[in-house]
């Protein structure tokens, strides 16, 4: 694999060069860009010995000959290589990447780059803890980027706790990890449901519910990084497509089966992570409904089952399906999962499902299994659930 290993400015830098001399040795080609500020812990020249390549360090080098082509050197090194790792990621990288700034080489060769990124932490404990790094932080495990979290332990400022740079083993198998899952997908079609869906009462309201769509977006997002054509099919929500999906905007319950049966035959893999309204009224006034003091009785209808009709026709696709609960989790996902034919069900609780950025998760498969994956960003949950899906259709697959 090639990869770029960005080093940032910090006295873990130095621990950098064993984490490139592991890569090397585990058959990785590696092309280290180093920010001025880790110029200042280790010469360039330690990883020009290490790595037999010229190591980057400036997005504009002096001398009019080299101008030019160095001046786009980023995007070059950001085309060609598979995977960005940084280590160590200072606070000063966190913020910078989090916010989208581009003023040295390692910046904008971040901004450049599209594939996995893999960031190593390490700073004094209390930079670590301050609430704007772990923000930065947040924003971009929200971006899938893999965090590979600093180890506690006695630090060069004296003090003791968390922000040591983590062990180079650690580091090499988060890079491997997340290298092996790139390109997993390649070759699927994966359509995703999400979103809450709205029924009119009249030309003003309507009947919906809490959900902001963002585990559905997350779970498109991880596909296409993985290599999957993505069909998202999306309720109202306020939130950016991921960028390469097939967005496919409806409104109502109704609009959405019309739009699933339609591109169904296109999937191998359907996820039907929306909130559908359950309840819908069939006849609509065209005008809006006066405010009184009269009570307002409305008789509402199911909305159709889309997951029921998709389990009847999903022949080999793996069909995963979403529930929120308020009791019993486990057991009506059981139920939902036999009812609908799903072959997975992803279970919340009511009062994590909506609106928030991370959430507990629970599998039910097919197989028997029952799966904890604990707390975790949307992000990170969206990839382990793609995990799971792969590994289950396997077992399927072999049991047929």
């Amino acid at each position: 694999m090639n990869l770029v290993l960005g080093v940032g400015g910090g006295i873990a830098a130095y621990k950098a060069a064993e984490l490139a001399r592991v890569l090397l040795e585990r058959g990785h080609s590696v092309q280290v860009v180093m920010t001025s500020a880790a110029q200042q812990f280790v010469r360039p020249l330690t990883f020009a010995a290490l790595t037999g390549r010229k190591v980057l360090t400036e997005l504009f080098p002096r001398g009019s000959e080299e101008t030019l082509a160095s001046a786009t050197e980023h995007i070059r090194v950001a085309q060609e290589c598979e995977l960005l790792a940084v280590a160590p990621a200072t606070a000063n990288l966190l913020a910078r990447f989090a916010h989208g700034l581009a003023d040295d080489l390692l910046t904008a060769l971040y901004l450049a780059f599209s594939g996995p990124v893999v960031l190593a932490p390490a700073m004094n404990t209390h930079m670590w803890r301050h609430a704007a790094t772990q923000r930065n932080v947040e924003t971009l495990r929200q971006r899938g980027h893999v965090i590979v979290e600093p180890e506690e332990g006695p630090l060069a400022c004296g003090m003791v706790g968390p922000g040591r740079l983590a062990d180079p083993a650690r580091i090499v198998e988060a890079i491997e990890a997340a290298a092996a899952r790139r390109r997993d997908l390649e070759g699927e079609c994966v359509l995703v449901t999400a979103g809450p869906t709205q029924e009119p009462l009249d030309p003003v309201r309507f009947i919906s519910n809490r959900s902001s769509g963002k585990m559905g977006y997350a779970l498109a997002e991880a596909a296409l990084a993985r290599g999957a054509r993505v069909i998202l099919i999306s309720g109202p929500v306020q939130l950016a497509p991921p960028t390469g999906a097939e967005l496919v905007r409806v409104q109502t319950a109704t609009q959405m089966r019309e739009a699933v049966l339609e591109r169904l035959p296109e999937a191998t893999i359907v996820i039907k992570a929306a909130a559908v309204a359950d309840y819908y009224l069939a006849e609509v006034p065209r005008q809006k409904r006066k405010k009184s003091a009269a009570r307002w009785s409305l008789e509402l209808d199911p909305t159709p089952d889309i997951l029921a009709e998709v389990g009847q026709l999903k022949g080999d696709r793996i069909l995963v399906g979403f529930a929120a609960e308020t009791e019993n989790l486990v057991e009506e996902a059981r139920r939902k999962l036999l009812a609908k034919n799903c072959d997975m069900l992803v279970a919340n609780r009511v009062e994590d499902a909506f609106g928030a950025d991370d959430n507990e998760l629970t599998l039910v498969l097919r197989t028997g299994e029952t799966i904890q994956l604990g707390r975790g960003s949307k992000r990170e949950l969206a990839d382990k659930i793609l995990d799971r899906t792969l590994q289950l259709r396997l077992s399927l697959h072999a049991a047929r």
